[in-house]
């Protein structure tokens, strides 16, 4: 057998064919979610995804696929990440585009996936702590709405191993989007952080919800695992170097937009909260590939 194994060897060696031992896996990935993979907020958006699904060439994914393709490891990549997106939204057309899951083949071993506030109406809960108080009742039904978005998190990660049976499934968190305190003094913050906006009362109950969203995740994540599911959750929390002091309101660079976005020519009211370029490239960075 020893001698059978060094003479293919050899003849490989003589045909100038590597070994299969040292031939690059390929990987099949597909990008699936809402606003926070499809990178609102990022800037460089695709063509036609502009207005509707902002679908940025900064996000995650895109800079997932990015590092796949650098190391020879990408076979294929399919990006149909839309913002907005609910978890129900997967398997139907939503906003002119085909069902999400529809992207999924047998093939596919490598999925990215954000979703599940558009589940609970994160949006307008941030729209409400803006306009108006988001403390006491709006932040207590929220928080009510997490089990079901988590056991919707679970059902659609089991239909997307029902698809791509072979596929480790990396689910990205949203971490925080603001400080949990007042505004550090003397640094230069964008106006969302100003006086009256967002009250210390409405960040740290505002915190309770972002924080609820990660563990409910998580939660959700871990359920699929045990029904047989290859997937694992790639938290902001687990890596708080990275993210420390980079939220809105914060000492540091901010990886999210605020009323930046606001600006004539920017992407308006849908990119804030959301990661900016720095912050998708914060995110890419939880990825293990």
């Amino acid at each position: 057998m020893k001698r059978t194994i060094v003479v293919l060897t050899a003849v490989l060696a003589a045909l100038g064919i590597a070994p299969t031992a040292n031939a690059v896996r390929s990987t099949s990935l597909v990008v699936l979610g809402d606003s926070y993979a499809s990178g609102t907020g990022a800037g460089s958006y695709q063509d036609g995804t502009a207005g509707n699904c902002w679908r940025s060439n900064n996000s995650y994914g895109e800079q997932v696929a990015a590092r796949l393709r650098a190391a020879g490891r990408l076979g294929s990549f399919t990006n149909v990440s839309c913002s907005g997106a609910a978890t129900a939204d997967f398997s139907r057309p939503f906003k002119d585009r085909p069902a999400q899951l529809d992207a999924l083949r047998r093939s596919t071993d490598l999925v990215l996936l954000t979703v599940g506030t558009n589940d609970i109406g994160y949006a307008t809960y941030g729209g409400i702590c803006i306009q108006a108080d988001c403390t006491g009742a709006p932040t207590e039904a929220i928080l009510a709405r997490l089990p079901q978005m988590g056991s919707n998190v679970t059902a659609l990660l089991t239909e997307i191993r029902k698809r791509s049976p072979h596929a480790r499934v990396v689910v990205v968190g949203y971490g925080r989007q603001v400080s949990a305190s007042g505004n550090p003094p003397g640094a230069t913050l964008d106006p969302i952080c100003g006086e009256g906006i967002l009250t210390t009362a409405e960040r740290s109950q505002g915190n309770q919800v972002a924080d609820g969203i990660d563990a409910t995740l998580r939660t959700a994540v871990a359920k699929a695992t045990y029904k047989g599911v290859h997937a694992t959750y790639a938290s902001p929390f687990s890596r708080p170097g990275t993210f420390e002091g980079r939220a809105l309101c914060e000492s540091g660079t901010p990886f999210l937009r605020g009323f930046d976005a606001l600006a004539p020519g920017q992407e308006g009211p849908e990119a804030v909260f959301h990661p900016n370029q720095q912050g998708q490239t914060a995110l890419a960075s939880l990825v293990r590939i």
